[in-house]
């Protein structure tokens, strides 16, 4: 297993990543027509322009590939919350990997390779929302050292309401 930063060459990996996980991952707590509808191609694009809009090493991705393939992926940027700033806090804004993954440690490795990188990049703490619902992404952020800070928000920017749940770190 090898973790690097990604390029834009990765770009159509990265959605198949995103789609699979999320249609794993969220199967009962989302709608289903939602996860139904999710493509990769469509997803496609954004990945591609993602990699020349940002500014390693304060922001950008990581991906996490295991023989030959891109297995998972986590993008970081600076804390995009108000009440954050983004000057010393960043954002863990996307952690995501196939399912046939799960449960053989990558996603700790790139966990760890993500809050070290925002680390060495001069973040002082680091933050992530997850789905309340999502009671295994809870459990692996709070074994990586992550916890509920308390604040909650509603998210219906796909119509539908997903309420999340802000996690926190301190970064050494």
């Amino acid at each position: 297993m090898r973790i690097r930063q990604a390029t834009s060459a990765d770009a159509g990996a990265i959605a198949e990543v995103h789609v699979r996980s999320w249609q794993a991952a969220y199967r009962g707590l989302v709608p289903q027509d939602h996860l139904d509808g999710m493509n990769a191609a469509a997803r496609r694009p954004a990945w591609e322009r993602w990699p020349a809009r940002t500014a390693w090493p304060r922001e950008g991705t990581l991906v996490a590939e295991a023989d030959g393939q891109v297995v998972g992926f986590t993008g970081l940027l600076p804390a995009r919350d108000e009440d954050e700033d983004g000057a010393s806090v960043a954002e863990v804004a996307t952690i995501y990997l196939v399912p046939e993954s799960w449960g053989q440690g990558i996603g700790r490795a790139l966990m760890d390779a993500a809050v070290a990188a925002l680390t060495r990049a001069g973040y002082r703490q680091a933050v992530l929302w997850v789905l309340d619902a999502n009671v295994r992404a809870r459990r692996f952020y709070e074994a990586a050292g992550w916890h509920d800070d308390g604040v909650v928000k509603d998210d219906d920017s796909r119509g539908f309401v997903l309420t999340e749940v802000r996690y926190r770190r301190p970064l050494d």
